[in-house]
């Protein structure tokens, strides 16, 4: 097969093959080169050699004009100006976003962020589309890479390290920043933006050690693993979590409360892990003589009785060997215990959460019984005072509060 490129002349003067003049309609459509070439019935290599031309040596061969125009402002990724010219006849003839979305091959999104991001707007408040002032402000924006928003704001900078040192996710962070500062958009970013300046190498818009105060402690995205499936610790009579109230599943009554340990180095030591499923408050239970079963639900009782008997609903549990007293501390706190089924985490997801933040001060492969009563009420004060997305960026000290308000 010939695979030299032949000029074409911009207005179909037929020197392009019946292929390749499909394979560039494809490109202009929005189509990547796997699938234009798989759908013309070619080599994916043959469709990149027509678009960038047939290497030599280390140079390439010229390109011909239809292809300089897929690279250029008419790209397929990219509006091209008889695009926005189209966009802005058919705004003054009223047609609706679809309809010039569906005229011009592409997602009602694109048309209308397209328009809201490039209007022009009057002194006296009136907006029009301009198609060349819109082209004008997209070719502005298209060259990379940017600045960072962080590295030109020394204010919000400061702002992000003050809460990175305090332990804060960079989502929490960017929705104070939005309730802090509302009326100044140069102070909001998203928490991407916040991961870029610590993640990207040589930016250096944050400092590199605050990596270290995310709850995962990476410097570097790390994709999602499946857990290996945990096998039943005992066989001692339990309630299952199919038989749990209603009202525990859906989060309306609080006191139904998801309890773990996270263990120390060689599983010697152990903290014990409460969190309300409502409001997710975080109570902690010290366990100085170990985890075994014969001492655990002693400590388990001392902590639950603290609360008031509206706040002791239910407790659910993963199938650990600590829990094999089960049935002591329910007798002891007038508090049922159900059991998750094995292997089965996600039954206890905002217990397997806060598990994950608590490591932050708690690491694995360290001595947790060095850690006193005291330590562990203000890490667990500490929880209970970050505002919590879903929680509508309330703390949990503040949820409990209004609900117990509004119960008493």
């Amino acid at each position: 097969m010939d695979f030299q490129i032949r000029p074409a002349k911009q207005h179909s003067g037929g020197k392009l093959s019946c292929e390749r003049e499909e394979y560039f309609r494809l490109m202009q459509l929005g189509y990547g080169n796997k699938e234009a070439s798989k759908l013309v019935g070619i080599n994916a290599r043959t469709g990149r050699e027509w678009r960038n031309g047939r290497p030599e040596g280390r140079k390439k061969r010229p390109r011909s004009p239809a292809q300089v125009r897929l690279t250029s402002g008419a790209s397929s990724r990219f509006l091209s100006e008889a695009d926005r010219i189209h966009i802005a006849d058919r705004l003054r003839e009223k047609a609706p976003v679809r309809a010039i979305a569906d005229e011009l091959g592409r997602s009602p999104s694109t048309i209308s962020r397209e328009i809201r991001r490039n209007r022009t707007v009057l002194p006296n408040g009136q907006t029009y589309y301009r198609p060349y002032a819109a082209q004008r402000r997209a070719d502005a924006r298209r060259p990379r890479p940017k600045p960072s928003k962080i590295g030109r704001n020394p204010e919000l900078r400061e702002f992000v390290q003050d809460r990175l040192t305090k332990r804060w996710s960079p989502e929490q962070i960017c929705h104070a920043l939005r309730r802090n500062f509302p009326d100044r958009p140069e102070m909001h970013v998203v928490h991407e933006t916040v991961y870029q300046a610590l993640y990207v190498q040589g930016r250096g818009e944050l400092r590199r050690e605050l990596a270290r105060a995310l709850r995962t402690g990476r410097t570097m995205r790390k994709p999602h693993r499946q857990s290996n499936k945990r096998q039943p610790r005992y066989t001692t009579p339990m309630v299952m979590i199919s038989d749990r109230p209603a009202e525990a599943a859906d989060r309306a009554v609080p006191g139904h409360w998801e309890g773990d340990c996270i263990v120390g180095a060689g599983h010697r030591s152990a903290i014990g892990t409460l969190v309300e499923r409502t409001t997710r408050f975080t109570m902690l239970v010290h366990l100085p003589n170990g985890h075994r079963a014969e001492h655990f639900h002693q400590a388990l009782t001392a902590t639950i009785s603290h609360l008031p008997r509206q706040l002791r609903r239910s407790l659910t549990w993963d199938q650990g060997n600590e829990m094999a007293g089960h049935h002591l501390f329910s007798t002891a706190t007038d508090m049922p215990v159900y059991f998750c089924n094995p292997g089965s985490p996600w039954q206890r997801g905002s217990n397997e959460n806060t598990n994950g933040l608590l490591r932050q001060y708690f690491p694995k492969g360290t001595d947790l019984a060095r850690h006193s009563r005291d330590e562990l009420d203000a890490v667990a004060a500490e929880l209970n005072s970050r505002p919590r997305k879903t929680l509508d960026w309330e703390t949990p000290v503040e949820r409990l509060a209004k609900l117990l308000a509004t119960a008493s």
